[in-house]
């Protein structure tokens, strides 16, 4: 009796795993004030090409791409790389010839922001003295 009581105890207390989910965000405000990325454009991009199983186009309600104005929020049940969200943004700037003068730069933990390089004054001097 004193094992069965055990057993059924830990049954009980044996509970639904909480589900982990992770949300990245991408500010883009600054080019899309310039005029210089469609923030509509790189959302359908990113809708496209993020992969899910080795698959793309196979978002399905695992992956979830918003935008909000300027922000874009990339939301998922399944494991997601922040990393691999940096891959396809540089994918899209290179695409689209914006490689040369954006960045993708982390401002915190769980997001990304996009940001001009920033070109010094002596380096421009220098090159004109030459």
């Amino acid at each position: 009796p004193l094992i069965s009581y055990y057993i059924q105890k830990r049954v009980v207390t044996v509970g639904k795993e909480k589900k982990k989910s992770w949300r990245f965000t991408l500010d883009l405000t600054h080019p899309v004030e310039d005029g210089i990325l469609d923030s509509a454009n790189f959302e359908t991009f990113l809708k496209e090409r993020v992969k899910v199983n080795g698959k793309t186009g196979n978002l399905g309600n695992t992956v979830q791409i918003t935008r909000l104005k300027n922000k874009i929020t990339v939301a998922s049940e399944k494991q997601f790389s922040k990393r691999y969200l940096k891959y396809l943004t540089k994918k899209y700037l290179k695409k689209n010839k914006l490689r040369d003068w954006l960045r993708v730069v982390a401002s915190d933990k769980e997001s990304y922001e996009l940001r001009y390089f920033q070109i010094s004054q002596e380096d421009e001097e220098s090159e004109n003295e030459d």
